[in-house]
């Protein structure tokens, strides 16, 4: 089983001021150090149309319930794939090395009245007996946070 993750990030902007935006390692980075990043790298490479993003980033764990803190440790290491095959449309791939589970899914970037709209939906799975279920939805909480503090970030990117 796994636990599915949807939300919009609704930004006051033409489509491409956001992906010009999300194409900015400028504002990834940004989004790190809004999030407390311990450490991070951040790598987009154009590729046809779209891009190829990769944030490999190390977080505390401070605040983790300790159902999860065994699980993740003091620091976890999270590395966030994004291949975007046009502007507009990309696949997430989110994973903790060396830990049983994974985050996939899609991002997809639409506007309407100069009102832009990236909904990201992801299937999270973590593939432990008895406390996958409750560590799913652990993390999806983790991705939801990390979402909103994107979309805030990006919100007072795009005013600038």
């Amino acid at each position: 089983m796994s636990t599915r993750l949807r939300h919009d990030l609704t930004y006051d902007a033409p489509a491409d001021a956001v992906t010009a935006m999300l194409a900015d390692p400028a504002f990834r980075e940004e989004v790190c150090d809004f999030q407390r990043v311990v450490r991070r790298t951040v790598v987009i490479e154009p590729v046809g149309e779209g891009m190829h993003v990769t944030i490999d980033q190390w977080q505390h764990t401070s605040g983790v319930p300790s159902f999860a803190k065994r699980f993740v440790g003091e620091e976890t290491n999270i590395v966030q794939r994004e291949i975007w095959s046009t502007p507009l449309l990309g696949d997430i791939s989110i994973a903790i090395p060396g830990k049983p589970g994974d985050i996939n899914g899609t991002a997809r970037i639409d506007e309407a009245h100069g009102v832009t709209t990236e909904t990201v939906d992801l299937s999270i799975k973590v593939g432990i007996p008895l406390l996958g279920g409750k560590l799913e939805d652990f993390v999806s909480g983790m991705v939801l946070r990390a979402l909103k503090a994107e979309n805030k970030v990006g919100r007072d990117y795009l005013s600038r």
